[in-house]
């Protein structure tokens, strides 16, 4: 079976099917689904995960871009529960969630050439987002969940640390996948409406700003964001302006934005 699996994966569409059972349940154990939720399955595949979420009696939108894989999907579970299991056969990145009855909660196996403008596409309509748990490179994880002084801590965990709070739950080695990755994976938990670590009073500058700091890695605050802030205002906020970007802690982050976002309007 694994190997007729490996064999109808299409690269262009970033697909490596998962194949570990104890891994399956560990996920489908992960999110607890339970009849009263509304799940959004991203990449349902063969319905390796799909299976234990049905069974779960929760309501299932199934968002799969493969057309060759919908026929299986529609047998499988639209035929035996259409008023609670819908397929969408689309790209989920032009998918309208906002279309979609919230709350919800975001289950998927992602094509890892697409996991960093989703996470961000999710974080756009994060208040009808319960949580989202996500299969995704393991570099990506440990960039996410990155703390701040370390090699891996960046924008990307910036930005994701600063709108959520974000898990890492399950280590998955390329064994368990048809075919086979050639790297690691991991499967994360994040949680968009968890507390605030600070208040964003504007998004967009708060990504610029990040985006800039990051630019160049080697470089002090100072010399990256040499044209966006000035001496006084690092002093004043009580940032080190010789400090490389990835010293400075999320929140830190967030006050400056907010300051430079106060100073444009």
């Amino acid at each position: 079976m694994s190997k007729q699996l490996a064999q109808s994966a299409r690269k262009r569409f970033g697909q490596n099917f998962l194949i570990d059972p104890q891994i399956i349940d560990a996920i489908v154990s992960s999110v607890a689904a339970t009849p009263e939720d509304h799940l959004v399955e991203i990449g349902p595949g063969h319905g390796a995960i799909t299976e234990g979420l049905f069974a779960s009696g929760a309501r299932l939108t199934l968002i799969e871009l493969d057309r060759d894989l919908i026929p299986g999907l529609l047998a499988a579970f639209v035929s035996q529960a259409p008023k609670r299991c819908e397929l969408l056969s689309s790209d989920v990145l032009k998918v309208d969630l906002k279309a979609l009855d919230g709350p919800l909660r975001i289950v998927g196996n992602l094509p890892y050439n697409i996991s960093t403008p989703l996470l961000f596409k999710l974080l756009e309509v994060s208040e009808q987002i319960i949580d989202i748990h996500v299969m995704l490179q393991q570099e990506v994880v440990n960039r996410i969940t990155a703390p701040p002084g370390t090699s891996a801590y960046g924008r990307l965990s910036v930005m994701i640390q600063a709108q959520a709070d974000a898990e890492r739950l399950i280590d998955v080695p390329p064994t368990s996948f048809a075919p086979p990755p050639k790297v690691d994976s991991g499967v994360i938990r994040i949680r968009p409406n968890s507390a605030k670590r600070a208040q964003i009073d504007d998004l967009n500058t708060l990504e610029a700003l990040v985006r800039q700091a990051f630019g160049q890695r080697r470089k002090t605050l100072r010399n990256n964001l040499k044209d966006w802030v000035s001496d006084h205002t690092f002093e004043s906020l009580g940032i080190n302006a010789q400090d490389r970007p990835e010293r400075l802690p999320v929140e830190t982050y967030v006050t400056l934005a907010n300051a430079l976002a106060a100073m444009e309007s």
